[in-house]
């Protein structure tokens, strides 16, 4: 009788880890458009949405673990990076790499300046204190300068702005000058 048990329970926890397994990941409802995306090595990405999940262990390999208790197990030598994206938004939303690159904006007076955005974060332009550094947010490239300055690089429609906000100020607050940015280095997305 006992080992009956056994097997019985060890069929129904790898039946469960299997189906577990080949389950796909449900679709965020309507009102939650956050998931996270793991890309893989090879390209392939998989999605889920994060209002599901509990935790995500690194371990060899890593387990997700969802709300409702299942676990998915995904090999963690496979995984280039785990991205955290609005899923809708997200074809809309300019990356990271968008805004690497050689940028040549207004200074708010008619003249033009060029900013610099480097792939590890630094930022150069060509008036000024030349040094800052930069970094993604909400899909705009927000620079912070030495001397206390920032600038956010925007999508506006089909172009792009450059919003320069003096020091004291914030992001949120309105901008000291607004003026056309346009990246003279543009990569295809």
């Amino acid at each position: 009788m006992r080992g009956l048990f056994r097997v019985v329970v060890t069929s129904g926890i790898l039946l469960l880890a299997f189906a577990g397994a080949a389950a796909k990941p449900a679709p965020p409802p309507a009102d939650d458009h956050n998931s996270i995306v793991i890309v893989f090595n090879n390209g392939h990405r998989q999605s889920f949405a994060m209002s599901e999940i509990v935790r995500i262990d690194f371990k060899a390999p890593s387990v997700i673990v969802f709300k409702d208790g299942h676990q998915e197990k995904v090999p963690t030598a496979d995984i280039a990076r785990i991205e955290f994206n609005p899923s809708e938004l997200s074809a809309m939303t300019p990356s990271r790499a968008h805004f690497i690159g050689k940028w040549e904006v207004g200074d708010g007076n008619g003249r033009n300046f060029f900013i610099t955005l480097e792939d590890d974060g630094d930022a150069r332009k060509s008036i000024g204190a030349t040094h800052g550094t930069w970094t993604l947010v909400d899909g705009e490239a927000r620079i912070n300068w030495d001397d206390g300055w920032h600038d956010a690089i925007r999508k506006v429609g089909t172009k792009h702005e450059k919003f320069a906000y003096e020091p004291g100020k914030s992001f949120d607050d309105t901008p000291s000058n607004v003026a056309p940015a346009r990246n003279t280095q543009p990569k295809p997305i």
